[in-house]
């Protein structure tokens, strides 16, 4: 495991944890007050699931996603580490796309964790 991957799994433990903080990314649910998003003051539920996509280019990120999403309960949260550049506007495209609820985007040390919500 490469010293940058670890460094990205840590960071993703800690946000996991409520160490870290997430922000909304701007016009995602609960990047606006009053949205009907379950995310409230900030504070988003661990995720049910991890996938680790760092140093898979597109569209691996987003295949892996739609394979695993119908594995975790409706409402709750899938986590995606990715580090390609792409992945900052396909998984938010993705996810209108199948009306599914993008929660938000974290930087981390190396490449990015996104929050998914299944919606159905």
């Amino acid at each position: 495991m490469t010293r940058q991957r670890r460094a990205a799994r840590a960071a993703a433990a800690a946000a996991a944890t409520g160490s870290g903080t997430r922000a909304p990314v701007a016009g995602a649910p609960g990047a606006v007050p009053g949205s009907r998003s379950p995310v409230r003051h900030g504070i988003t539920p661990p995720p049910v699931l991890t996938l680790d996509a760092l140093g898979k280019k597109c569209p691996i990120p987003i295949i892996m996603l739609a394979d695993k999403i119908r594995e975790i309960p409706v409402g709750q949260t899938i986590e995606v580490l990715a580090d390609d550049p792409a992945a900052k506007s396909d998984l938010p495209a993705w996810c209108a796309l199948k009306s599914q609820e993008f929660v938000s985007a974290a930087d981390l040390p190396v490449g990015w964790s996104f929050l998914v919500r299944r919606s159905y």
